[in-house]
């Protein structure tokens, strides 16, 4: 039932048309069992996910991107024409972290893979996880990006 409600709720958010633009919280459990919150823009449509952060020159140190997909699957994420150092988390469809990569500024010759299907990405300023105390393990708490 839980994963009609998502299906559902992405193939309204694609109606929609969300580029990337619009902002939502995400609550992630960390470590320490403290919840941190992110800002991050949701990139749902094939174009928004495309693009991503691509040729952007700073963000915020608390903002990210979120990149939502109606199933879980294995992703793959690179780096062409993104100039900020970032880091990414792939998530499950119950929000747990499986895999975490830091990832290196204009190099399109690395891929970086999920290690477990994963339905979610989240990408954020490089360092943020570690400095937030969040890792592999982890939960993020999605509902209130994916049920606008």
């Amino acid at each position: 039932m839980k994963k009609i409600l998502i299906i559902i709720i992405v193939v309204f958010l694609s109606m929609m048309s969300l580029t990337g633009k619009e902002l939502c919280e995400v609550k992630f459990l960390n470590s320490l069992n403290n919840e941190i919150i992110l800002n991050v823009e949701i990139a749902l449509t094939p174009f928004a996910r495309s693009k991503g952060l691509m040729y952007r020159k700073k963000m915020k140190n608390n903002n990210g991107m979120i990149f939502i997909y109606s199933k879980e699957q294995y992703l793959s994420f690179w780096m062409k024409n993104t100039y900020l150092p970032l880091s990414i988390a792939y998530l499950n469809e119950k929000g747990i972290i499986n895999s975490i990569f830091k990832m290196i500024p204009l190099d399109s010759s690395i891929i970086y893979n999920s290690r477990e299907k994963s339905q979610f990405a989240i990408e954020v300023n490089q360092g943020w996880f570690k400095k937030n105390k969040i890792n592999i393990g982890n939960r993020v708490i999605i509902d209130g990006c994916i049920s606008k």
